[in-house]
């Protein structure tokens, strides 16, 4: 007994002196994650995990727009392949939309169509969206705004809104969604993101290739902020959230319930239908209902490759061709997606637990064929 109380002291004391440690040298951020994460049972971020963090709420109008349902709804099932994926990487929800209407839809897990999961990245897609939205309304000059002319912290650099939204932005930034004391785990349950993004300098020259960082995003997201004079997520609702009719509020993560700076790059809980409308938007030339909500020429930039070597992102949309078939995506890390073709006039929506096989930071990976193509099989169309 008396060996037992002497070894429950030394592991109290080893935790105590751990925690110490971790507030001196700043990383006390880590016991949130640790809070959020391991504590509810996980291993990794998670889908709903919103309950755990500050929110701003992305209004609904009080014009919500349902979308309709296809002449042939829900008329085919799953195919053997999509069912069996489906069920290996957790999906929450996979919708095919075709031609404007919900050709099929299904739900798994306990989820149901009004269900708040987590973007992760997607937010991305929507972040540069509100960029367009911000020049558009003179808020911002052009993508081809210094950074400096907002954070004159960087007034040594020749980085633009445009490189940020492109992920070309030259940003000291190692994207890692393991490691507890990377930067990108800072940012995410650190309680002041300004802080942690306004530390990262601009190490290589922007502009000149693709490097995926969601450092990048964050930065974008704080100018928008600071151009606009409105939370980020007032903004996503007067600009997009409303006028697309969307028929549920969402929310956006924030640092902490005293600064209450979204994280641009991840992090906003809402349903696939409602994010399938940034699809829509999209393939439609930034057009809704007869109103121009995105310049057409911000809307062809974004899903058009910025650097052809490395075709497979514009500007906050990942590109992917598949045969003779150009397809534009939002992405999130584990496994959200909007797919769009616009010639075919489809859109995809996929939310889950996982990607399945695979680490692909600024790849695709495999699981993305598969739900395109097992959409396709069902459509009854070649690919």
């Amino acid at each position: 007994m008396t060996f037992i109380k002497k070894l429950l002291k030394w592991i109290v004391g080893i935790l105590i002196a751990i925690i110490i440690t971790l507030y001196i040298f700043d990383y006390d951020y880590i016991l949130k994650g640790v809070r959020v994460v391991y504590f509810t049972g996980h291993t990794t971020a998670f889908i709903d995990d919103y309950p755990y963090f500050e929110n701003d709420v992305i209004e609904k109008g009080n014009n919500p727009s349902p979308w309709p349902n296809h002449k042939n709804y829900n008329s085919k099932k799953e195919t053997i392949e999509l069912n069996k994926i489906n069920k290996e990487n957790g999906t929450i929800a996979y919708v095919i939309i075709k031609n404007d209407s919900i050709w099929f839809e299904n739900y798994y897990d306990g989820f149901n169509e009004t269900s708040k999961t987590n973007s992760f990245s997607m937010a991305k897609s929507i972040t540069s969206a509100l960029l367009g939205k911000a020049i558009m309304q003179g808020f911002i000059k052009s993508l081809d705004q210094p950074i400096s002319d907002f954070y004159p912290e960087y007034s040594y650099a020749k980085t633009t809104v445009g490189d940020l939204s492109s992920m070309a932005s030259g940003l000291d930034w190692v994207e890692h969604y393991t490691s507890p004391f990377s930067v990108t785990a800072r940012a995410n349950y650190d309680d002041d993101l300004a802080e942690t993004i306004l530390n990262q300098k601009i190490v290589e020259t922007p502009g000149v290739e693709f490097k995926y960082l969601s450092g990048s995003t964050s930065l974008l997201g704080m100018i928008i902020q600071k151009a606009t004079g409105k939370p980020l997520a007032q903004y996503l609702s007067e600009s997009f959230w409303k006028p697309l009719g969307a028929t549920e509020d969402a929310l956006w993560q924030l640092d902490d319930e005293e600064n209450r700076l979204a994280k641009a790059f991840t992090s906003i809980s809402s349903n696939a239908k409602d994010f399938a409308r940034f699809g829509k938007l999209y393939k439609d030339h930034g057009k809704w209902n007869g109103k121009q909500l995105l310049d057409s020429a911000f809307v062809a930039k974004s899903i058009t490759p910025r650097f052809p070597e490395n075709p497979i992102y514009g500007y906050g949309f990942w590109i992917k061709k598949i045969d003779d078939k150009q397809f534009f995506m939002m992405r999130g890390h584990l496994g959200q997606y909007v797919i769009v073709e616009p010639n075919d006039n489809i859109i995809i929506v996929r939310l889950g637990h996982s990607k399945g096989p695979g680490d692909a930071i600024a790849s695709f990976t495999d699981d993305i064929s598969t739900y395109i193509e097992e959409a396709y099989k069902m459509l009854g169309y070649d690919l």
